[in-house]
């Protein structure tokens, strides 16, 4: 395989969260055409500060997928349709970036999205290699190899497996659960004769992309009405989630945790509470960490000025309950008090039985 620099260890201290400043998309107000807070990314990392899980050198730095990255999947005719304003402001679906001329929406738009692309690729390693990993951004699930859509240009979830598949020993299975409240046809459409990944799916059966040929890859397809809520919505993801960990045993959970799902949502059309997310994640981390699956969260869609908080609320459930491993990391202040040591390996113990 090629070289690339997202396979380099990072430092060992950090926490296998990903991120970059450079994953926000401001630029002139544009961002706010499109009902998706181009900031979401930020305001998340900010929320984790605020609660001291996180500080700045805690966190792994995402780097951007370059071209030969990106052609690990993507075709090269692909790519350079990208090259073209008006197919940009067709898949980002911000009308005004037609205009703009092409240099400006590397730089401004397509930049953010690559930087996030890379992210998820580097969050596949981290997460083998450590249990688990969340990429604050990614879960461009619309997009396949050689089309994008529905605001997503690159295929980072089809990216990130393959990548796994091609570099790190022991990995030839993955799993796909996608609970964003749209159907994930673009790995879908790349897996879709691919007996190494199982995909799992729940969405709104009534909104974008509609993609019937891609539904033919979905091994667990969970079609959800309009309006639907916590409790009827959490025994699905649950019963769905245990059911596909059983059927097929993967050596990578890749899990797209679009909050899209929120009620509310202009896009999403389904009614979960900001608890029942929060459920909803420490569901399908308990199913993977339970059978000693690593987890790969991305965070895909969510179009509310609210989801920052809930996606940062989510990952402290996590965290509190000693779902995202006991290693604090080694850079942090100070070493971990005898007391702490003693009900970690005490809550390790307890995991085992």
């Amino acid at each position: 395989p090629h070289r690339t620099e997202l396979y380099e260890e990072p430092p060992l201290g950090c926490w296998p969260i990903v991120y970059s400043p450079d994953y926000n998309i401001t630029f002139m107000g544009l961002e706010k055409l499109h009902p998706f807070d181009a900031g979401k990314w930020g305001k998340v990392i900010n929320f984790l500060k605020e609660e001291k899980l996180i500080a700045d050198d805690l966190i792994v730095q995402a780097r951007e997928a370059t071209d030969e990255d990106l052609l690990v999947v993507h075709t090269r005719r692909y790519l350079n349709k990208l090259k073209w304003s008006f197919v940009v402001a067709t898949i980002t679906e911000i009308p005004p970036v037609a205009f703009l001329p092409n240099f400006v929406v590397q730089r401004k738009v397509l930049k953010p999205l690559r930087t996030q692309t890379g992210g998820t690729i580097m969050a596949g390693k981290l997460a083998v290699d450590r249990g688990w990993a969340i990429n604050v951004g990614g879960g461009f699930h619309h997009c396949s190899s050689d089309k994008g859509g529905g605001f997503c240009a690159y295929a980072d979830i089809t990216l990130a497996i393959k990548f796994l598949f091609e570099r790190v020993q022991g990995v030839s299975r993955a799993t796909i659960i996608d609970l964003d409240a749209h159907q994930g046809n673009g790995h879908e459409r790349d897996f879709m004769d691919d007996p190494r990944v199982y995909i799992m799916d729940a969405y709104n059966r009534y909104i974008y992309p509609g993609d019937g040929f891609a539904k033919r890859a979905i091994k667990r397809k969970v079609e959800l009405e309009w309006g639907t809520e916590d409790a009827e919505y959490l025994q699905k993801v649950q019963t769905h989630v245990e059911g596909a960990l059983n059927e097929f045993k993967p050596d990578i959970v890749v899990y797209n945790a679009g909050t899209d799902i929120l009620d509310g949502d202009p896009l999403g059309g389904l009614a979960i509470s900001p608890q029942g997310i929060v459920k909803r994640d420490e569901v399908v981390f308990r199913a993977a960490r339970s059978r000693g699956v690593p987890v790969l969260m991305v965070t895909s869609g969510g179009y509310q000025k609210r989801t920052a908080r809930i996606i940062a609320d989510s990952i402290l459930n996590l965290h509190s309950l000693g779902l995202l491993g006991r290693q604090r990391p080694a850079c942090a202040l100070g070493s971990p008090s005898l007391h702490q040591m003693v009900t970690d390996s005490a809550k390790d113990f307890s995991n085992l039985s």
